[in-house]
């Protein structure tokens, strides 16, 4: 199974929140007039001053929901460290796999002796399941549970055989600050292959939805020295030149 990347839903007119909560922090306006002459021109002034400032609470104002599919149980614990954000993933406990969908990294795939061994795994792995829930199952119908109950409790306990391979699905939702944090850590040549995918793919996304925005977003290098140190990747110019269309040094 392939990533899938969508945005289902998102803050009507982002920019124009953004720049209407803007606007009350620098101007006498009042709530009731806060959203006149806010046409597209201004919208975009107030968004650069944003930016330009550092001025970054007035974009927690709008929120962005992603659903995502075809990723790891790996993408997902890396996922949830970025805290300010809601997430909803598919359960292992109510959701019997009968066969589990796995994702096969890009190095594994590349050597068919690598591949052979972790397909071999895998189907390993879904055998053990298959047992474990049949063995499980008949403990808790001797136990006194009827069969439907019986299969919950021996699926929440059979799932720990399965790896961080195992293929989930994720909805979340981050406001445009914190989407911003994410893409500048996932966006990096430094973080783990299949989270920066997936960080790329809702980039182009909301860059759709909110070019000014998204103007600048990407790695930390996009908009100013690179903060890995000796770990860094050394290609600045080349960064800025995929993420902002610019080759500037």
């Amino acid at each position: 199974m392939g990533l899938k990347v969508k945005l289902i839903q998102y803050t009507p007119e982002p920019e124009k929140t953004i720049a209407a909560a803007a606007k009350l922090c620098y101007s006498s306006v009042g709530v009731e007039n806060i959203m006149e002459d806010l046409n597209e021109e201004n919208t975009t002034k107030f968004l650069n001053m944003l930016m330009s400032l550092g001025h970054q609470s007035p974009i927690e104002h709008v929120n962005f929901t992603f659903g995502v599919e075809g990723v790891s149980r790996s993408l997902s614990h890396q996922l949830v460290r970025h805290r300010i954000a809601s997430y909803s993933q598919q359960s292992q406990r109510y959701v019997k796999l009968n066969q589990f969908e796995y994702i096969v990294p890009p190095a594994i795939e590349g050597n068919e002796e690598a591949k052979k061994i972790f397909i071999n795994q895998m189907e390993s792995d879904q055998k053990a399941y298959d047992k474990l829930v049949e063995i499980l199952k008949k403990d808790y119908i001797n136990n006194g549970l009827n069969e439907k109950n019986a299969e919950k409790k021996a699926i929440e306990d059979a799932r720990y055989v399965f790896p961080n391979a195992c293929e989930t699905k994720v909805v979340f939702t981050m406001n445009a600050r914190s989407l911003i944090n994410f893409f500048n850590h996932r966006c990096c040549t430094r973080a783990q292959w299949e989270i920066r995918q997936m960080a790329n793919e809702m980039l182009k996304e909301v860059k759709k939805i909110a070019p000014t925005l998204f103007k600048y977003a990407g790695p930390n290098c996009v908009k100013g020295p690179c903060p890995e140190g000796k770990m860094t990747c050394g290609m600045v110019k080349e960064m800025r030149e995929m993420y902002l269309g610019t080759n500037e040094k």
